[in-house]
């Protein structure tokens, strides 16, 4: 059954309120890959598909994660409303809880956002949490990254700041097509993400992409494992392996 919106945003805002889903045995396909990002990178320079952040610009709050799954996406833009009298009026533009209150156990929380304040904080990151998001995409700064690393959930984003974001920025939209580091994301396409990068792949080719992947995987783990044995630089640069 839908949910029903909060009406923190106006119902129109919220272009779907249930995400289009890929099989299960295709986002646990992604999980199997053993170089999730760069094979994915591969794999979309085969289908001419751009789909990949690297984590110089898009980098991982805590090292040593990886997740994947569907795109819930947020939309924010700077508020027009001056800054004191937002404060002082408690005039809060956020709007990412009508997000949390859709969210499935596996997705993942994927904003567009404004640079130099807040678009997620750490009460906002445990109600994601708690809601089944299992990380957060932000193309924008956060704030309280211990609070991500001490929840042992990842996040990924361009930077930190201390400076709230309730009276400097809006929620427009939840679940509509949002640019992430110039690349287009709707909502249930598949994110995955680990420490080198985060790759966007759209729901309508993940079996494609996937199907690509995996060969360049199997090729990759098979030309390693004749590095371990001792193959010959020779034989390594004239055996085809994918």
């Amino acid at each position: 059954m839908p949910k029903t919106p909060l009406g923190k945003l106006p119902r129109e805002a919220i272009r779907l309120l249930e995400l289009p889903r890929v099989a299960p045995e295709i986002l646990d396909g992604f999980r199997d890959l053993v170089d999730l990002t760069g094979t994915l990178s591969d794999a979309c320079d085969e289908l001419g598909l751009v789909a990949v952040v690297p984590a110089y610009v898009l980098p991982p709050v805590t090292l040593g994660r990886r997740i994947v799954g569907p795109a819930l996406t947020v939309r924010n833009v700077a508020h027009a409303t001056q800054i004191h009298k937002a404060a002082t009026d408690k005039t809060s533009g956020q709007g990412e809880t009508e997000a949390h209150n859709l969210a499935e156990p596996g997705d993942v929380l994927v904003i567009e956002g404004v640079m130099g304040c807040s678009n997620m904080g750490g009460q906002s990151a445990t109600i994601a949490r708690r809601q089944g998001f299992i990380g957060a995409i932000v193309d924008a700064t956060v704030r309280d990254p211990d609070q991500y690393r001490s929840m042992d959930w990842p996040v990924w984003c361009k930077g930190f700041t201390p400076i709230t974001g309730k009276w400097r920025m809006q929620t427009v939209e939840v679940n509509g097509t949002v640019q992430i580091c110039g690349i287009q994301v709707k909502p249930g396409d598949i994110v995955c993400a680990d420490e080198a990068g985060v790759a966007f792949i759209p729901h309508e080719k993940a079996a494609q992409v996937l199907d690509v992947a995996r060969r360049i995987d199997a090729g990759d783990t098979k030309r390693k494992a004749d590095i371990d044995a001792g193959s010959s630089v020779a034989d390594l640069i004239t055996k085809k392996y994918k």
